[in-house]
């Protein structure tokens, strides 16, 4: 091929397009524009970045054979009908298959963005602007003409899939909410395709998974949520530290930081304990559970 490749390995792999009953051993070669399974020279499937509409990893129909855990199955067309491929190696090769697959159908993708859409609950008066969507370590990158922008999916709570007009057109809308400089934000981006949109939905989703199933192993007690809302509220303001602010004992107020910045919630800064991105987002969330 041509263009540059981007990932070869040597794998398993079967799809609904051979005729094959059980997964075949052979190599797996991704380039900017097409996925290659060879099994030999003269058996391959060539599947077309801009055929693929889904990609999903750790999930393999069962009529493709018994594969492990460790797969990434693409969904795509081909010849007017949707067919899936499923690829198999171990767990490092295929996380790095997954994530350069991702990439390389999403970067670079047109978009229009309407970055700090809401600042709070306050409607601003931003309108969209033309961007390049680029995918980075757990970040997403707006890059326009005036300068790009960065959303951290650790300051992410919440993400949904809509419908705007824009310039007298429908298209799919990719609402964001997060926070950016310690402010609740809400980011707007519209694709131009619904098949771009649906895997830039899957990417993210499973990227937010990751980061919710950490912050579901964090034991959250009533204490730790009154100083992190505290925090996120006041800060450690001076003359008023935050036990004076708590109602609590200064020992007390001591142990529940050192505890909130072993979970990563919390850190120091030049004027005392500050949040981490994520301890803004858990913060926010817990507003109403300490006010109520």
């Amino acid at each position: 091929m041509s263009e540059s490749v981007i990932a070869d390995f040597v794998g398993q792999f079967n799809s609904e397009v051979a005729s094959r009953s059980d997964p075949i051993k052979g190599r797996v070669v991704l380039s900017q524009k097409r996925l290659v399974l060879a099994a030999s020279e003269d058996d391959k499937l060539t599947i077309p970045l801009d055929s693929i509409f889904d990609i999903a990893i750790g999930q393999v129909p069962p009529d493709l054979g018994d594969f492990f855990q460790s797969t990434v199955t693409v969904a795509f067309e081909r010849n007017g009908k949707r067919l899936v491929a499923a690829v198999e190696a171990d767990d490092e090769k295929i996380e790095k298959f997954g994530t350069v697959l991702f990439k390389a159908i999403i970067n670079g993708t047109d978009t229009t963005v309407k970055e700090r859409a809401r600042v709070g609950g306050r409607v601003t008066d931003e309108g969209f602007k033309r961007a390049n969507l680029f995918l980075k370590p757990g970040s997403v990158e707006f890059r326009r003409d005036d300068g790009s922008f960065v959303i951290e999916l650790e300051t992410v709570s919440d993400f949904e899939r809509t419908t705007r007009e824009i310039q007298g057109a429908d298209r799919p809308v990719l609402v964001v909410r997060h926070m950016m400089d310690g402010t609740a934000v809400t980011t707007e981006a519209a694709l131009a395709t619904s098949r771009k949109m649906s895997i830039l939905g899957r990417y993210l989703r499973r990227e937010y998974s990751e980061l919710m199933e950490q912050l579901r192993k964090i034991e959250l007690t009533k204490g730790k949520k009154e100083v992190l809302v505290a925090i996120y509220s006041t800060g450690d303001m001076e003359g008023m530290p935050l036990a004076s602010i708590l109602g609590k004992d200064s020992s007390e107020v001591s142990m529940l930081l050192q505890d909130l910045e072993e979970d990563g919630l919390i850190q120091d800064g030049a004027d005392g304990p500050t949040l981490t991105p994520t301890g803004q987002v858990v913060a926010s969330r817990h507003l109403e559970d300490v006010n109520a």
